[in-house]
């Protein structure tokens, strides 16, 4: 079997397992096409069999189901996907709120200055980096 590049996974494919991950269920070839409000079941069955070839689904029973989970930037959590970036996020967030707060000297250090500058520079990347991943829609 092909093995699944970043490049096989977009646009209409990429929604199809999206669609599979979320569910975690049987879907047929109209099943798919009504969920993603799709033009025809050709393009439906079109973007299965991809997947299918790229050995993330397979075909059993005349639905297709999921063989391989894969989550690059995701983590999945019952039916939802969230960006691993987003744990990152509120650790940074809460050590800088610890830090702010509890932490803070009574005097303000260079050091201490540092510190909470390079936190919020950490916090503001993994902000940017789930923000990326969900307005792109990438796993």
């Amino acid at each position: 079997m092909a093995e699944p590049d970043s490049a096989a996974l977009r646009g209409t494919a990429l929604q199809i397992y999206r669609l599979f991950l979320k569910n975690n269920k049987p879907f047929g070839i109209r099943a798919v096409q009504r969920a993603l409000n799709l033009s025809s079941p050709s393009v439906a069955q079109y973007h299965l069999e991809r997947l299918r070839i790229l050995d993330l689904l397979k075909k059993e029973r005349g639905n297709f189901i999921i063989s391989k989970v894969i989550l690059e930037n995701s983590i999945r959590v019952k039916r939802f996907l969230v960006p691993k970036y987003i744990f990152w996020f509120m650790f940074a967030a809460v050590i800088l709120l610890l830090e702010l707060t509890l932490l803070r000297p009574p005097e303000i250090t260079m050091e201490y200055s540092i510190y909470t500058a390079a936190m919020m520079i950490f916090l503001v990347f993994f902000c940017y980096e789930t923000v990326k991943i969900w307005s792109n829609k990438r796993l």
